[in-house]
């Protein structure tokens, strides 16, 4: 039994898979099983992955049908996986050759820590970096997520967790398995915001473990999920169900609560705003806030009001536009 599984769930990343597997397989910590995952790609992706069958260390899983989701791969490759740490590592994202040596020493260090998770380089599609990518989190506390910390996983939640996610891409973590499994996995039902209450859901049980290196290269290219879900209104309902969530668990520090109204602020306004929201999330995302933050009504009354007067001159316009004089 390996000390580390690594999974690599694909979908259509044919481009960058030479790159993320080869970083995989040239870790200075060697001691790990590869499981690689492909959700029925439409690209190249198959026969790539194919090529590097012949490694004893590598398991290949072709899906027949598209999951549809992210995270039921996810659950997919931990139910597979063997080590007792796990390491999700993104089909388009690549690292440093020392980041599981790194990672695995805390662990093995930190018995109560569930994830150490490290800094991460921002990646073009070409490969050239463009500074960090978790730079909004420097916004937030600059001290803290510049430096090595051991922290307490509720704490962290009470403090962070309930406002954003901090650990911004899976790609830089790892973690226990047994906890993992021990809060359910991913929740399959979320897109965009599965990571995150994840994330949450094990920081609850322990200790989590950051350090400032940054070992792990997270590529932006073309259009993500992320980008996808912001349209139609997602990315808010789901960013006011994982903190539902996670206020279900933890009471919020008084300078977290002050920030909620801000970060509920964002997800509700685009629900009154943006007309191609439909009724039902629009619905949703405005009672999740309201639960959230009892005075948001107060602000969406003005806001609604702005948003038909908007739509109302446009309309206007367009008649007038459209009228020839006598």
């Amino acid at each position: 039994m390996s000390a580390v599984s690594v999974i690599i769930p694909n979908y259509n990343h044919a481009r960058f898979l030479p790159k993320r597997i080869d970083s995989v397989l040239g870790q200075t910590f060697q001691d790990f099983e590869l499981i690689l995952l492909d959700d029925c790609s439409t690209d190249d992706s198959r026969s790539i992955l194919s090529s590097y069958a012949s490694d004893p260390r590598v398991t290949i899983e072709f899906n027949e049908a598209n999951s549809g989701s992210t995270f039921k791969q996810w659950n997919k490759g931990v139910r597979l996986a063997r080590g007792k740490y796990v390491w999700i590592a993104e089909s388009d994202d690549y690292a440093d050759e020392r980041l599981l040596e790194r990672l695995v020493a805390i662990l093995d260090a930190e018995p109560e820590a569930v994830f150490v998770n490290c800094r991460s380089w921002r990646v073009d599609a070409d490969g050239q970096v463009d500074g960090y990518a978790d730079s909004y989190l420097m916004n937030q506390d600059p001290d803290k997520w510049a430096n090595d910390f051991d922290a307490d996983g509720h704490e962290e939640c009470s403090n962070y967790f309930v406002r954003f996610n901090p650990v911004f891409n899976a790609s830089s973590v790892l973690f226990r398995k047994e906890v993992y499994d021990r809060v359910g996995g991913a929740d399959e039902t979320l897109r965009s915001c599965g990571d995150w209450k994840l994330w949450a859901a094990m920081a609850l049980q322990g200790r989590i473990a950051h350090i400032k290196e940054p070992l792990n290269y997270y590529r932006v290219h073309g259009r993500n999920v992320t980008e996808e879900s912001m349209r139609g209104g997602l990315a808010g309902a789901e960013y006011l169900r994982v903190i539902r969530w996670i206020l279900g668990e933890v009471t919020p520090t008084e300078a977290a609560r002050e920030k909620l109204s801000e970060t509920v602020s964002w997800c509700w306004m685009p629900a009154v705003t943006m007309w191609r929201v439909p009724l039902r999330r629009r619905l949703s995302i405005l009672r999740d806030a309201a639960a959230i933050d009892p005075y948001m009504l107060l602000r969406v009354i003005p806001a609604g009001l702005g948003a038909l007067r908007r739509k109302f001159l446009r309309t206007w316009r367009t008649l007038r536009s459209g009228v020839n004089p006598a």
